[in-house]
């Protein structure tokens, strides 16, 4: 969108005084009557003016005019709302986002599982996701995403489809938290493995409300982050423990709900920023649902930049 103004157009027409108007309407006539109440209200006004009551209240009703007249300018010089350019979000933004950027550029494609959804007899990983794999690693090459991890934010992408379909959610969008957080599983030398889950497992700093952290006292008596005087977050999309616990899923069947799983991760994360009957291809629903997940602007932002760079390079 340029930054064009639209020319202002005023709906009050020129003002025409009673001759002008009778010349515009020769076969009009007026009473004679009505002719002289201007001249005789005037000298009625002007005799009031000169007392002792208009002096004091004459400079009151002439205020009121200005100000009256000056809200009715002010309000043809406003024009109507029309369409706002889409600003970038910044830490100065508030944090509703009233003026909210666009959502992230849209995946090339959905991922579609190819056959069965349930993993086949003998397979490599066991993962529910695998029939992605084709998919996984066409795109992950195209996008610089390892394809086991890609394989969990499609599959989630997929889950969500068919039972939150109001919610929108893309795996991009997925991804880009994937790569914030934790670089798709690969932060401070973890890895991938070919079912999903990530080691050794991420585990971030104790949140002990030192340095911007938040203060959280444990909540999981150290059994998912080692730590039992404080809370850390867990896994390659880093949950609090007692997030976790609320919010976890075991998405790959295998009966536990692990944090340190990209499968059940992913899920849990989709399923997170999809709460509260988000709409996430509605803008502003998408920055919601990431200031949620983490309430920082610039993060807010990273995410949008990165999940808009998955978007575009997915269509290859």
């Amino acid at each position: 969108m340029n930054g064009d103004k639209p020319a202002l157009r005023s709906a009050v027409p020129p003002a025409t005084d009673s001759a002008d108007t009778a010349r515009e309407q020769p076969n009009h006539r007026w009473p004679a009557r009505l002719k002289r109440l201007p001249a005789a209200a005037g000298r009625t006004l002007l005799t009031w003016a000169r007392g002792p009551q208009g002096r004091l209240a004459l400079p009151g009703l002439l205020l009121l005019a200005v100000v009256s007249a000056s809200g009715s300018a002010g309000a043809l010089l406003v024009p109507a709302a029309g369409p706002r350019p889409a600003p970038t979000a910044t830490a100065a933004d508030d944090p509703d986002l009233d003026l909210a950027p666009s959502a992230p550029a849209d995946p090339g494609y959905a991922p579609e599982p190819t056959g069965t959804t349930t993993p086949a007899a003998g397979s490599a990983s066991g993962r529910p996701s695998d029939p992605l794999a084709g998919w996984a690693q066409q795109v992950g090459a195209r996008v610089g995403i390892p394809p086991a991890a890609l394989q969990a934010y499609g599959y989630a992408e997929w889950v969500l489809g068919q039972t939150e379909p109001g919610c929108q959610l893309r795996w991009t969008t997925l991804a880009a938290i994937g790569k914030v957080e934790s670089d798709h599983g690969r932060f401070g030398g973890a890895s991938i493995g070919p079912d999903g889950t990530v080691q050794p497992s991420i585990v971030g700093l104790p949140l002990d409300g030192r340095d911007d952290r938040k203060l959280i006292a444990d909540t999981d008596g150290g059994r998912l982050d080692g730590d039992q005087t404080y809370d850390r977050a867990v896994g390659p999309m880093q949950f609090i423990p007692g997030t976790w616990q609320q919010d976890g899923v075991d998405a790959d069947g295998d009966g536990v709900k692990n944090p340190h799983d990209m499968d059940d991760a992913a899920l849990a994360a989709g399923r997170y920023l999809c709460k509260g009957g988000r709409d996430l291809a509605k803008p502003q629903d998408w920055w919601k649902a990431i200031l949620s997940y983490n309430n920082v602007q610039s993060y807010a932002q990273q995410v949008f930049d990165t999940a808009n760079r998955y978007g575009v390079a997915s269509h290859g």
